[in-house]
């Protein structure tokens, strides 16, 4: 099976020649690497020219748009039965195409492990898991594969999501029957936030996506442990409250601006309805 990997990227120039490079030296090359760049305004077009000149499978498409609407439109022009979705900003393992393809071959979705690097306080956080039909559907994009059958079955990425899109198509995949999979030797290396700044607005949008997520699918407070979501372990530190109290204003944050855009959206509908 043609094995696909789509990287989105917008002004990423200090990370692409790493991302490429991991790459083009896998164990297991894959068929072709798509990068969707979102009208980039410093160096990342050029970096990733001198790659697609180097290497004739790897790809460069320029597209603007959301996170959900690049990779759709990077599975659009993928020719690959499997895509794997990978960040500008990781690196993948030498043998993650490899493990990613076997774990495919049982699997209509596979999640690999990410292994976050950067400020201990920050890469030590585990993820709020979130449950579906016994499923955790909370794996990242940053190592991601779907069957490109299964992707289209289920809609692709819904870009009405500002957050948490990924949540959103495992949710769907899981629902829909779909198997996925976890392979913890699938390895990709993820940069965390440098700067408490960047924590904070990272842990904001964490808490506006979760929101999301009930906006659209109704309320999902059941899928949680809350108990796991407040208690801190001796790894994990303060940083687990600061990050739980941004993502609390987010989660309002979205709720408040979710409820108006609910609103206008039927005002619409019933001004339509009446013409």
């Amino acid at each position: 099976m043609r094995f696909s990997v789509v990287i989105i990227v917008r002004n990423g120039e200090i990370f692409m020649r790493d991302a490429l490079d991991s790459l083009a030296h896998q164990s297991v090359k894959p068929d072709e690497v798509i990068v969707v760049d979102a009208e980039s305004t410093d160096g990342t077009q050029d970096i990733t020219r001198e790659y697609v000149e180097k290497y004739d499978f790897i790809k460069l498409f320029v597209e603007p748009g959301t996170r959900g609407e690049g990779r759709n439109y990077g599975v659009k022009v993928s020719t690959g039965d499997i895509v794997a979705f990978m960040d500008a900003d990781a690196i993948a393992n030498g043998l993650w195409v490899e493990e990613m393809k076997r774990a495919m071959e049982d699997a209509d979705v596979v999640a690999g492990r990410e292994v976050r690097l950067g400020y201990t306080g920050f890469t030590s956080l585990k993820r709020v898991g979130m449950m579906h039909k016994g499923v955790d559907i909370t794996y990242p994009s940053v190592n991601l594969a779907y069957k490109v059958s299964v992707f289209d079955a289920i809609g692709g990425f819904d870009s009405w999501f500002k957050e948490a899109e990924e949540v959103d198509l495992n949710f769907r995949a899981v629902d829909a029957g779909y198997k996925l999979v976890f392979n913890e030797k699938a390895i990709v290396y993820h940069r965390a936030r440098e700067t408490f700044t960047g924590f904070l607005k990272q842990s904001f949008w964490y808490g506006f996506g979760r929101k999301e997520l009930t906006l659209r699918h109704g309320t999902l407070w059941q899928t949680y442990e809350p108990l796991e979501m407040v208690k801190v372990s001796q790894d994990e530190s303060i940083w687990k409250l600061i990050r739980l109290g941004a993502s609390f204003f987010g989660y309002i944050f979205c709720k408040v601006t979710g409820k108006k855009e609910t609103m206008k959206n039927r005002l619409r509908e019933s001004k339509a309805s009446e013409r």
